[in-house]
C-alpha cells in the first residue's frame, strides 16, 4: 500500500510496472487517472491550484487506503495526489488497486476516489482565461457517493 502526495508529475505506466511487478497475488488491476480540464461549465480554464495540509493529507489518505484494504482483499494498491498549479492536461490524480479478483479492484478504485472526492483535505482553486477565480466547493453528488459506500458490502 502506498500513498504520495507530490508537486511532480507521475508517469502511469511506470507506477504501474512498480505497483505489481513480481506480485503473483494479483489478478485484476483496476486504474483510474484524474487530469485537469480545459474548461469548466463552458468557461476556459487557465489552471488549478491544489492546497493541502502537510502530513494530515498524507495520513487521511493512508485511513482511506487503509478502509479499502479492509474491505476488498486487495494485494497493493496506490494513491498519488499532486498538488501546487496544475495547467488543463496534467495529471492530477492516480489511483491504481490490485485485487485476486477483477471485483474487488473495480470495486476498491471506486471506493477510494469517491472518498478522495468528499474527504480527503484537498482545496482546489480554478483560475479562469478570464482572469476569474473561485474556490471549488463539494458537490452533492460527491457526498451521495461516499455515502453509498456507508451501506456497502459484498
Amino acid at each position: 500500500m502506498s500513498v504520495r502526495v507530490s508537486t511532480a508529475d507521475f508517469d502511469i505506466s511506470e507506477e504501474m510496472d512498480r505497483l505489481t511487478s513480481g506480485n503473483t497475488e494479483i489478478g485484476g488491476v483496476a486504474l483510474f487517472a484524474g487530469k485537469v480540464r480545459g474548461d469548466v461549465n463552458g468557461e476556459a480554464l487557465a489552471s488549478m491550484t491544489l492546497e493541502h495540509y502537510p502530513g494530515m493529507t498524507e495520513a487521511e489518505l493512508e485511513r482511506i487506503e487503509g478502509e479499502a484494504q479492509r474491505r476488498f482483499e486487495l494485494s497493493a494498491s496506490l494513491i498519488i495526489h499532486r498538488v501546487g498549479e496544475l495547467k488543463p492536461g496534467d495529471n492530477i490524480v492516480l489511483v491504481i488497486t490490485c485485487a485476486p479478483h477483477r471485483k474487488h479492484a473495480f470495486a476498491a478504485a471506486e471506493f477510494l476516489m469517491d472518498y478522495l472526492k468528499m474527504y480527503a483535505p484537498f482545496w482546489k482553486k480554478e483560475t479562469f482565461a478570464s482572469g476569474a477565480t473561485r474556490w471549488v466547493a463539494a458537490r452533492e453528488s460527491d457526498d451521495e457517493a461516499a455515502a453509498a459506500w456507508a451501506a456497502y458490502s459484498e
